[in-house]
């Protein structure tokens, strides 16, 4: 069994100084820590990369030169027998189903960020649509997230949306 930790639009230091604890403690615990981008800055990859077992992480749209030197516009990897996809953005809400099923045939699920709106929706192929939020900007949204799941014999379970409590300011 594979212990996954979506996260996407961390958007340090502007958005907070820090991850959250709680997040961190996730980041130790899982298998493989997915982010969907929009870190802003390059020292969240590099201490992500130091507590992780392994990232899988791709550039947002906020993303300066050295991110995008070190990451890709779209990650691929098989985690616990399922084919994942990593992009930031997919577009807008209308249509997503359909777009991201062209773009992505050959995977099983697709990790997203950009809108900082939690999301997991399944593609008439059978696609899973998956986004975390914003542990640290929750924007119009209630509360700042994030996601963990399993991967085990090429299916998911324990998908779980988190939410973190309001951060003392």
């Amino acid at each position: 069994m594979t212990h996954v930790l979506l996260l996407a639009d961390t958007h340090l230091p502007r958005r907070a100084r820090d991850l959250p604890a709680e997040v961190w403690e996730q980041v130790a615990a899982a298998d493989v820590v997915v982010h969907a981008g929009d870190w802003v800055d390059l020292a969240t990859l590099d201490r992500l990369e130091e507590r992780a077992r392994r990232v899988v992480g791709v550039y947002g749209n906020n993303d300066g030169p050295e991110l995008r030197a070190r990451l890709p516009e779209v990650a691929t990897a098989r985690i616990g027998g399922v084919r994942f996809a990593v992009v930031h953005e997919t577009g807008a809400k209308q249509g997503r189903e359909q777009r991201c099923e062209a773009a992505h045939p050959d995977a099983d699920v697709l990790v997203f960020g950009h809108s900082h709106i939690p999301w997991d929706t399944t593609t008439p192929r059978g696609l899973r649509l998956l986004n975390p939020g914003s542990p640290t900007d929750r924007r119009r949204q209630p509360h700042c997230t994030y996601l963990t799941l399993t991967a085990h014999d090429g299916a998911l379970t324990d998908v779980r949306l988190h939410r973190l409590p309001p951060r003392v300011q």
